[in-house]
């Protein structure tokens, strides 16, 4: 379930992400799968090679890319979520989450 974002967030998400664009998505997450994680980034882009090559560059296996049909994304959460964040300067979600 998602919680922490508004319809304005999410569609400039998809929006970006069909444009074949990196784009973020941050927002307060629950999974008993992941205990002691609150929150979830989606990192979106429409175009595979480029999003292969994006996660490349921070040790992301292609294999864990979620190939949606509309909006193929890697879910990161944890340190490696907030570091991501920080390389990527997303000031604004480590802010509103509390990272």
């Amino acid at each position: 379930m998602a919680f922490g974002i508004n319809k304005t967030e999410l569609r400039t998400w998809k929006r970006d992400v069909q444009m074949g664009k990196i784009s973020f998505l941050t927002h307060y997450w629950m999974d008993e799968r992941f205990p002691g994680c609150y929150t979830v980034t989606k990192v979106g882009c429409s175009n595979i090679g480029k999003l292969i090559q994006w996660g490349e560059n921070y040790g992301l296996d292609k294999n864990w890319i979620h190939h949606d049909q509309k909006y193929p994304h890697f879910d990161l959460f944890g340190e490696i979520q907030k570091k991501i964040l920080i390389d990527e300067n997303k000031w604004e979600h480590i802010k509103k989450f509390n990272l």
